[in-house]
């Protein structure tokens, strides 16, 4: 059996003090965390990038697990867990290989598709916005069509850079050629948007459903809950960006006017309240851009929503 993920010597914790699961064809888990950190660089400069440091970072910051499983927490009316009885493990980070690029994309869809075999919600951390594209393959899994909800500053519709189709700006683009993924929503889009002319073309002819930061908050997040179909599956992918980089300072690249921490509390509530959640990831931290650890303890917050909400829909 090739091994897919392990757990990092140089990281003490796992999320939260969750036990760590590193067999995964034996999996017995409600919710599982897993660290994707590698992505497909377009250049030299970007093979080690910040953002691959984001996953044991995140793990790191959580320092007070008995206060954040045990207190009483209003964003769920209880314990994070409640009496759920769920099970959530942290099955580490997918394994890379130096010698064969590819490795770690491999590894990371067969990790996933694991994950999903054992009817267990799946919570990602990369690593750059690259890394959902080995997990929405995994999704074919699923055996239904998905909605995919993006949160994002940029549509990610680009074919390629520098002859890489499957970096940090295609993710959508691939999205869209499988036939496993049906609707797609982008929320929060701004600013130059990390498109040319022909990829906005060819993302509203697919039919992706663009709301621009602007018209979001002119219309509220429950008018845009309202315009993604009821029922689900959905899986919903979160670039940090895509968040004001007043909550979210760590990114590479900040863009004013994003999603508050209310509007994407909503969004992620309002998913599970219509229909059933998959999975979700969030990309694109840059641990060294953040001020105050601001962005750590967002998407710590983000992450124990998701479980709090995927334990008590269970």
């Amino acid at each position: 059996m090739t091994k897919l993920v392990a757990k990092p010597d140089s990281v003490p914790n796992t999320f939260l003090g969750f036990p760590f699961a590193d067999d995964l064809e034996t999996l017995d888990a409600d919710i599982a965390i897993l660290g994707i950190p590698y992505g497909k660089p377009y250049g030299p400069d970007e093979l080690a990038n910040d953002q691959s440091r984001a996953p044991d970072a995140l793990r790191q910051a959580t320092l007070r697990p008995d206060y954040m499983l045990n207190s009483y927490n209003f964003d769920f009316g209880g314990t994070l867990l409640g009496d759920t009885g769920a099970k959530v493990v942290d099955c580490g980070n997918v394994i890379a290989d130096m010698s064969d690029p590819g490795a770690h994309y491999r590894n990371a869809e067969a990790a996933t598709r694991q994950i999903l075999n054992a009817d267990t919600s799946l919570i990602s951390i990369g690593g750059d916005h690259g890394i959902p594209i080995p997990v929405l393959r995994a999704l074919e899994a699923i055996g239904e069509k998905i909605t995919l909800v993006q949160v994002d500053a940029h549509i990610d519709w680009r074919d390629d850079v520098n002859g890489e189709r499957e970096g940090y700006s295609s993710p959508i683009r691939r999205a869209s050629e499988m036939s496993w993924i049906g609707d797609i929503i982008q929320i929060g889009i701004r600013g130059i948007g990390s498109a040319r002319p022909e990829e906005v073309e060819i993302a509203r002819a697919y039919g992706a459903d663009i709301i621009t930061a602007y018209e979001m908050h002119d219309i509220g997040m429950q008018a845009v809950l309202d315009r993604i179909p009821d029922g689900g599956p959905y899986y919903l992918t979160v670039d940090a960006d895509g968040l004001d980089p007043t909550i979210m300072p760590g990114v590479m690249y900040q863009a004013p006017g994003g999603l508050s921490w209310v509007q994407m509390h909503k969004l992620l509530h309002g998913l599970f309240a219509k229909g059933r959640m998959v999975g979700m990831d969030i990309v694109e931290i840059a641990p060294s851009h953040d001020v105050g650890n601001t962005t750590l303890v967002h998407a710590e917050r983000l992450i124990c929503n998701f479980i709090g909400a995927a334990a008590r829909a269970r």
